[in-house]
């Protein structure tokens, strides 16, 4: 009898090439393709090694970068910060004692490590990537499996190559239509959370799909996948395509040659059958998403620019107190719009927004104006790599003239492990994936949005709608 072929999804061709064992009634065992490091996640697994007397097993596929607690200004000197000086020492340390590729401070391809890995072409199509950080699920688009893992995994992958995980079901979200005028990624994936909520895709894997995914170049998709966590989902992927193809040709790590060629029919195979199904599915038009902003202390708290704050009528029990707890916190009440509400601080960067497209976006937004004299603005390129384009460009002399400083490669104002803390009270407009309670510094007050609306605000000294400007 004649049996057709099982329809499968993208991800289920990457993840079932790489089970290397199955366990009955538990995780499956699952052979992971690039393991990348950074400072805060690594040095207990690596002293866990070191306490076995054993080594990293491939050395050649783990690359260690320092990112979370590095200053980004006057990188040439010792770091001020004693406990981030000791964790970036200690990872160039391991790094050299297991033979680790590693991207310290003064390579010129150090920077945020969800940046740094596409720049090089370490990431590619196909692979399975883990690392030590939530938002790993950044490289999923490329067409990848990639996730975060917690110190004791990091710990497993070092040592055989391999982590034990359950796999997730499926997910397809699949957008469709235009994006409006200064609506970018970063309100697509904003407009997302919104809908779906911070915990709304928990225990999925999702893949993006649909025209409006595949007319974004691949900074907007790496912006989607990489806030994927930020709905509880294992992390999401983008089916790769010719314009994934042209972004790692003749990348440092990726293939060459008749190796390339061989590469991309590969890459090409990764996409979603017909009729491949789906455990859950979501669709959405791009018309209805405009510029957003978050105003809660979750990114799932988030609304369009031209909206206000939701009443919280009809919440209750825990969701009525997270509500209230936000808005207190915030200094924000029910019914408020934020358009004109004062910022003392704008932030460019992170894993979600410090890639050259973000510079590009912000400062043909500023060219020709001055920065608002009471706006402190901190912008970050993601790695090395962007940096030196932002300069190439000349973007760097534009945004000066506009009254802005570039500063140095490094996760920054996202999480406030560094010297870049926002002050207790204070409003920041961030580009970053993150809102939580302190994140930007204790007592901070965070507001997720865009590159555009960033560039506005900085503009302004406000909250203002992009599109007005």
């Amino acid at each position: 009898m004649y049996y057709a072929k099982m329809k499968q999804t993208v991800f289920d061709k990457i993840w079932d090439s790489h089970v290397v064992k199955r366990i009955e009634g538990g995780p499956e065992v699952l052979y992971i393709d690039r393991h990348l490091v950074h400072e805060v996640t690594s040095p207990q697994a690596f002293a866990g090694l070191d306490r076995r007397g054993i080594t990293v097993a491939r050395p050649q596929q783990t690359f260690a970068v320092c990112d979370h607690n590095v200053p980004t200004l006057n990188q040439h000197l010792p770091i001020a910060e004693e406990q981030s000086r000791v964790q970036v020492e200690t990872l160039a340390r391991n790094a050299a004692n297991h033979k680790v590729t590693y991207f310290g401070l003064g390579n010129p391809k150090q920077g945020v490590v969800h940046v740094v890995g596409p720049d090089l072409g370490i990431t590619l199509p196909g692979q399975t990537i883990v690392c030590g950080d939530s938002h790993t699920s950044t490289h999923g688009a490329y067409g990848s499996i990639a996730f975060g893992i917690g110190t004791s995994e990091v710990e497993m992958a070092l040592a055989s190559q391999c982590i034990m995980q359950p796999k997730p079901k499926k997910m397809l979200i699949e957008i469709n239509g235009t994006l409006g005028k200064c609506v970018s990624a970063k309100d697509l994936i904003l407009y997302l959370v919104s809908k779906l909520t911070a915990g709304g895709c928990t225990g999925y894997f999702i893949e993006y799909a649909g025209s409006t995914i595949r007319s974004l170049d691949m900074e907007g998709r790496m912006t989607v996948c990489n806030m994927s966590i930020e709905m509880g989902a294992r992390g999401g992927l983008i089916a790769p395509d010719e314009t994934t193809f042209a972004y790692f040709k003749g990348r440092e790590y990726a293939p060459k040659g008749a190796e390339w060629d061989k590469a991309v029919a590969h890459w090409e195979t990764l996409k979603t059958d017909d009729g491949a199904v789906f455990d859950k599915t979501c669709r959405f038009d791009a018309a209805d998403i405009e510029p957003m902003i978050t105003y809660g202390t979750n990114p799932g708290m988030g609304m369009k620019i031209t909206d206000t704050i939701p009443t919280g009528e009809g919440l209750t029990g825990t969701d009525k107190i997270t509500y209230d707890k936000a808005l207190q916190y915030m200094g924000f009440q029910p019914g408020q719009s934020l358009i004109g509400h004062a910022v003392q601080y704008v932030f460019l960067g992170s894993c979600t927004n410090g890639r050259i497209e973000d510079f590009r976006a912000f400062t043909h937004f500023v060219k020709g104006k001055r920065k608002h004299p009471d706006v402190i603005a901190w912008l970050v390129p993601g790695s090395g790599t962007v940096e030196r384009q932002i300069c190439a460009e000349g973007l760097d002399k534009t945004l000066e003239a506009a009254g802005f400083e570039l500063r140095q490669p490094g996760c920054s104002a996202c999480l406030a492990m560094n010297e870049d803390k926002i002050p207790a009270g204070k409003y920041a407009v961030s580009t970053s994936n993150r809102n939580f309670e302190g994140r930007q510094g204790p007592g901070s007050r965070t507001l997720l949005a865009g590159p555009l609306l960033a560039a506005a605000a900085a503009l302004t000294g406000k909250v203002t709608d992009p599109r007005t400007l």
